[in-house]
């Protein structure tokens, strides 16, 4: 339990203990209409108890310098807010763990840490970014890369297309990454290629994982690996140069993958919470725009309802046979 909790339980405690003086010393109908009092009250007393916020920006391969762009942004919400805010920069798992230690009240998450911020956390998805290279605005692709020579061709279905990568060399991107991992092994046990992530061995001639995008496509580039899954948007720099691009092309696309988002604490009141979501998305207004695209190159942000944005991702784990 975090301090800031402590204080506002102690806040009620102490409320409730005025409004039974308030009731042994003037009657009923008094206390009544004191507790209604407070209770109107207790959202404003709930909201001022928030006097700091802490951010956490997970660092990304695309970004650089995140710390001082992070800062950057901070002092932009502080000022929105009218309150310090924390700008720390961490791992995805540090991000989740932070929400749920009360050490952080906000993070911009990829999706399945945002499923686990929820687990752990009570944590929600309330804003996803816009990139110009998402082919879905706040969704993108998981995409199988293979040699622009390949003879693997791309078929009017998914099962043919993906048929022809019985026996071949793998290489995904990590078992944790949504794109380059667990969407395409969701495709594949969907298919009836394989009965869950554990059976790939069973399909493929060969099984990698290259640790990040670029490594994965590296496998392809230099004919370690047949095919490669990644994000659409790896297939430009800085993951890789453009004239390694022009060395590839795509086999199979699997559209609606959740882009990344911003996923606010429970411990934040609701009015906070607005103010915060209303203070992001200034971040979409021309003058303070760069801020944004600094970050993660995005564009814009958008409001999401969580359940709803972070549905594939969930069913993908199901499929594969992880839970979410």
């Amino acid at each position: 339990m975090s301090v800031r909790k402590k204080g506002l339980l102690a806040a009620g405690a102490a409320l409730t203990a005025l409004a039974g003086v308030l009731f042994s010393a003037s009657g009923g109908l008094e206390a009544i209409t004191t507790n209604s009092i407070l209770n109107q009250q207790a959202p404003t007393l709930l909201a001022q108890k928030i006097n700091s916020l802490t951010v956490v920006f997970p660092s990304r391969s695309d970004s650089t310098d995140l710390q001082n762009k992070a800062n950057a942004v901070g002092a932009f919400l502080s000022r929105e807010l009218g309150i310090p805010v924390k700008a720390q920069v961490g791992d995805d798992t540090a991000a989740v763990e932070a929400l749920r230690a009360n050490r952080a009240d906000v993070a911009f998450l990829s999706s399945r840490p945002a499923l686990k911020a929820e687990q752990l956390a009570n944590a929600r998805l309330y804003l996803a970014e816009v990139r110009d290279n998402y082919s879905g605005r706040h969704t993108y692709s998981s995409v199988f890369v293979v040699p622009k020579n390949s003879p693997l061709k791309s078929r009017n279905n998914a099962k043919g297309t993906l048929e022809q990568l019985r026996g071949k060399r793998m290489a995904f991107t990590s078992p944790t990454s949504g794109s380059g991992f667990i969407f395409p092994t969701s495709e594949l046990v969907k298919q009836g290629f394989v009965p869950d992530k554990d059976r790939l061995n069973g399909f493929f001639g060969q099984v990698s994982y290259g640790g990040n995008y670029s490594k994965a496509l590296q496998a392809v580039l230099r004919g370690q690996a047949d095919v490669a899954v990644v994000s659409e948007y790896a297939l430009n720099p800085p993951y890789i140069t453009a004239e390694e691009k022009n060395q590839l092309r795509v086999l199979h696309r699997i559209a609606g993958v959740p882009a990344h988002g911003i996923a606010i604490d429970d411990d934040v009141p609701a009015p906070m919470r607005e103010k915060i979501i209303n203070s992001l998305l200034k971040l979409n207004q021309s003058q303070n725009n760069q801020l944004l695209r600094n970050l993660y190159n995005s564009t814009e942000l958008v409001r999401v309802d969580h359940n709803r944005h972070l549905a594939p991702v969930r069913d993908a784990l199901t499929r594969i046979g992880i839970e979410p």
